[in-house]
């Protein structure tokens, strides 16, 4: 029996599902090249000097249950998140965190709740779903992102960690470290297995509620299986095909120099250095989870 290891570590699960989802939405992939001459592309250059890392974390402090004039009650949580941006142009540089609270449910008449240690903020959000209010906090998280990217981008390379939203920040790339759906038809998937280190798909176009470009990439590390190293990025449609192939290429060129290697990240290669790093940075930024939570709880019993 031959099989490989997944390098990354087991608590963060796999880059890549199991088996990939087909994605609903039909791809146009005759837009950088045809479709019968997809190959791996291999840019040249030196790639972007300034490059500047956009990402931000979460965490839900306490569940809380509203009591609601009917006898009833309606689920909240009170969640801290925050986000912040790495600048990196030979050296790296945390210039940009910004931690915010708040109370995301959908119960009527929802109120701040205030502690000895923090305030909680109003966030309304549509459902009262676990789903549905760990997608308010996603995307309130997303909104800081956003306004950070714009007021630090100056003549950056943007990278956001994720995927970009149609409010994106002009010139932004989304980069994405796991797998879940599969984009390209059977027929161009083989591309991807024949990635080499620091090579590219060419651009296909996807669009739902907004269009992006999007390209896959390898990075130098493990290529023991098809989509071992490999990420996703995405750029905004209203770049025009020949500014997302021009940037593609700088991004190809630039992030294989931050991929992190396993000894010091448990998601290397995808997670980058500078990601890591700011992830490390802001969740120390969080608070005490345990004080928060012992707050909460003597705030209730008043």
């Amino acid at each position: 029996m031959r099989f490989t290891v997944e390098p990354w570590a087991p608590e963060y699960g796999t880059p890549t599902g199991a088996e990939l989802e087909e994605t609903t939405v039909v791809p146009e992939v005759d837009i950088e090249v045809s479709a019968r001459d997809w190959a791996p592309i291999a840019p040249t250059g030196q790639g972007a000097d300034s490059v500047l890392f956009v990402d931000g974390v979460r965490r839900v402090d306490a569940n809380v249950w509203i009591s609601q004039p009917n006898g009833t009650a309606t689920l909240g949580l009170c969640a801290t998140y925050a986000a912040g941006a790495v600048h990196c142009d030979g050296k790296a540089e945390l210039v940009a965190s910004e931690v915010r609270r708040g109370l995301f449910t959908a119960a009527a008449g929802a109120a701040p709740i205030v502690t000895r240690h923090a305030e909680y903020q109003v966030r309304a959000v549509a459902g009262s779903t676990p789903e549905e209010l760990w997608l308010g906090i996603q995307q309130r998280m997303g909104e800081n992102e956003k306004e950070i990217a714009a007021r630090h981008a100056a003549d950056s390379l943007i990278v956001v960690d994720g995927p970009l939203s149609g409010a994106h920040v002009r010139g932004a790339v989304g980069y994405v470290k796991t797998h879940h759906v599969q984009y390209l038809p059977p027929a161009l998937r083989p591309v991807i297995g024949h990635l080499g280190a620091g090579q590219r798909t060419p651009l296909f176009l996807t669009t739902t509620a907004w269009s992006r470009y999007s390209w896959y990439l390898r990075l130098p590390g493990p290529a023991d299986h098809p989509w071992a190293s490999v990420v996703r990025c995405e750029a905004p449609a209203d770049l025009g095909t020949a500014a997302a192939a021009e940037l593609a290429d700088s991004v190809t060129l630039t992030l294989p120099r931050f991929a992190s290697h396993g000894h010091k990240d448990p998601r290397a290669p995808q997670n980058l250095y500078p990601i890591g790093g700011l992830e490390r940075a802001l969740r120390r930024r969080l608070g005490d989870q345990g004080l928060l939570y012992r707050s909460l709880r003597v705030a209730a019993s008043r």
